[in-house]
């Protein structure tokens, strides 16, 4: 039984804040489950869209596989935002208000896993999450003009 994802995750907003999207890529580290997620969520700030992005996709993966399953499930986050890496890893101090709501829902959605862990790539190494971020803010943006 394949209990190991992949996920990978980005926010970004046009402004800070500004218009906001996130953007989830859900595996299976075998690669028999590929899923991708890009929403618009509205005015955020980057650091608020990066958090968002990865409690959108904890909360998707639990709806995609169930409760139980993702009790016994290995999970593996990848973000390039080192900030929130830091941060969620005990690494860095959560002090803005508006961040430490993120970083409670965050943490507790992370229990809800066998094993979970953060880990910050490079840019480049996240690309798919990022085209989605962007593909939905281009989306959102024709609307508005």
């Amino acid at each position: 039984m394949n209990n190991k994802y992949i996920i990978h995750v980005d926010g970004g907003s046009r402004g800070n804040p500004g218009p906001a999207a996130i953007g989830a890529v859900i595996a299976l580290a075998d690669g028999s489950l590929k899923k991708e997620y890009g929403e618009f969520i509205g005015q955020a700030t980057n650091n608020e869209a990066e958090y968002q992005a990865a409690i959108f996709a904890l909360k998707k993966l639990k709806l995609l596989v169930g409760k139980e399953k993702a009790r016994n499930a290995r999970v593996e986050v990848h973000m390039d935002s080192e900030f929130m890496a830091k941060q969620i890893n005990g690494e860095y101090k959560v002090e803005e208000p508006d961040i430490q709501k993120l970083f409670l829902e965050l943490w507790n959605l992370k229990i809800g896993f066998k094993n979970i862990s953060f880990i910050h790539l490079t840019r480049d190494k996240n690309k798919a999450a990022d085209k989605l971020v962007n593909v939905a803010l281009d989306r959102e943006t024709r609307k508005l003009l």
